[in-house]
């Protein structure tokens, strides 16, 4: 019976589950005891017949989970009862050449770079998805003024479509990040029991090289009995990094679809219910899941800095905490893009409601550019900042509209005529360089992408 949400599916896509799936881990370490044996007998260090019948023997169906997990119950190490069971596919002179001058984890260290390496190939595809996605409703709002916040209130006129344009520009760097890190963080390691190759003897380090190639990986550098944590906490941070940006984009949705805004609501698809108790609440459910499991994500990075420390050449410390860190990064990453997407594909825009939140302030919203129509008049800033703070907070007060309280103040009409005031009360004027932000942000998405 399932425990956690992850096993029962509730979590992450199936094709993101079935990477860390028993069955497709074992897999994954029986080919790469086969390629290891593989290049073992193409450089003369195995016979070719016992790597070719290792090769058999480590096919899908062999060697079964069941029956490592009832060797692994005399034997209490997974690796071991691992060689054991591909043994048993084996003649009695080739299983001499199993497992040859390997140690368990360049056995496991391995296997979960293969197992990354799968996973991130759907992470960046789907992050792809969503800076595309986010790309498109950048261009299609890039005209809409909106209210651009800082501390909670209003603070100047911003387009509405440069929101969708940061986040798309951050999704295009994830990309850029991960494809710079592979080559630090999935790798390959065949060098034995405290990293020097032992056994193997010169040749070592032409075998871990050719192994890699083989699998698609990249040669560590120098290692001892396990690849430096330090590749792993990359690994984790890159994963939980994308997941601080869409808990971003989740929090930014969260905010507009408070009733007292209003600018944006996720869709709700029909029959959905929003409460249990209010039948009018349509909360927006998928980003306040995002922001939990951003949470999570955070968490693991902690949990991945701590295991980069170990005694001497290895212990066990990192061990059982990374059977939950790695997959648990990489499903819930999946499922929070799977989300995202769906929520910003679908996100419902109140044009009609963001034009009115820019008025809500009654025109307060236009005082930075009344501040620098002033002083390219030739009034000292500070001059004109008083008397525009003096004239905004008695309009507040008495309820007046700002445009009609600055044309009746002497001090600033002196220098604005209604004319000029009036076009600094136009929203659209206040775009500045948005349109161009956005085009090259479309650009950068685009480009990006095409590494995926």
């Amino acid at each position: 019976m399932p425990i956690l949400p992850i096993d029962s599916g509730r979590y992450g896509s199936k094709e993101m589950r079935d990477i860390f799936e028993d069955e497709r881990r074992l897999q994954y370490q029986l080919y790469f005891e086969a390629t290891v044996a593989q290049v073992q007998a193409q450089l003369g260090m195995i016979p070719a017949d016992a790597a070719d019948e290792i090769t058999r023997g480590a096919r899908p169906g062999r060697v079964t989970p069941a029956r490592v997990r009832e060797l692994e119950s005399m034997s209490e190490h997974d690796t071991a009862a691992m060689v054991e069971a591909l043994s048993e596919q084996v003649s009695a002179k080739s299983k001499l050449w199993i497992h040859y001058g390997l140690t368990s984890n360049d056995v496991i260290d391995t296997s979960i770079c293969m197992q990354m390496r799968e996973a991130f190939s759907i992470i960046l595809s789907k992050v792809a998805k969503l800076a595309q996605v986010l790309k498109d409703r950048a261009l299609e709002f890039r005209d809409l003024p909106a209210v651009g916040r800082t501390h909670g209130q209003h603070a100047s006129i911003i387009s509405f479509g440069l929101k969708f344009a940061v986040w798309a520009a951050e999704m295009a760097k994830h990309i850029e990040r991960i494809k710079e890190g592979e080559k630090r963080f999935l790798v390959c390691k065949t060098l034995g029991v405290v990293g020097t190759g032992s056994l193997m003897g010169d040749k070592a380090l032409e075998v871990q090289k050719i192994v890699a190639q083989n699998l698609g990986l990249y040669s560590v550098d120098a290692a001892t009995q396990i690849v430096p944590r330090e590749r792993f906490a990359e690994i984790v941070f890159c994963i939980a990094l994308i997941g601080c940006t869409l808990d971003k984009i989740a929090i930014e949705i969260r905010n507009l679809q408070r009733t007292e805004i209003s600018e944006v609501a996720e869709p709700f698809r029909k029959g959905q219910m929003g409460s249990s108790a209010v039948p009018v609440k349509r909360n927006p459910i998928k980003s306040e899941r995002v922001s939990s499991l951003a949470r999570i994500l955070r968490s693991l990075v902690s949990v991945s800095m701590e295991n980069i420390a170990s005694w001497h050449e290895r212990d066990l410390s990192n061990s059982a905490n990374e059977r939950f860190t790695l997959p648990m990064a990489a499903i819930l990453l999946d499922e929070m893009l799977n989300a995202m997407t769906k929520v910003i594909r679908e996100l419902k825009v109140n044009k009609e409601r963001i034009s009115y939140n820019i008025e809500m302030t009654k025109g307060q919203i236009y005082a930075e550019f009344i501040l620098d129509a002033l002083i390219k008049k030739g009034v000292a800033r500070l001059d004109a900042y008083r008397d525009i703070q003096r004239v905004a907070f008695l309009a507040l007060e008495s309820g007046q509209h700002f445009f009609d309280a600055t044309c009746e103040d002497r001090n600033i009409s002196t220098h604005l005529s209604k004319q000029e005031l009036a076009a600094i009360f136009d929203a659209k004027n206040h775009l500045a360089a948005s349109g161009k932000i956005i085009e090259n942000t479309a650009r950068i998405v685009i480009n990006a992408t095409k590494q995926t």
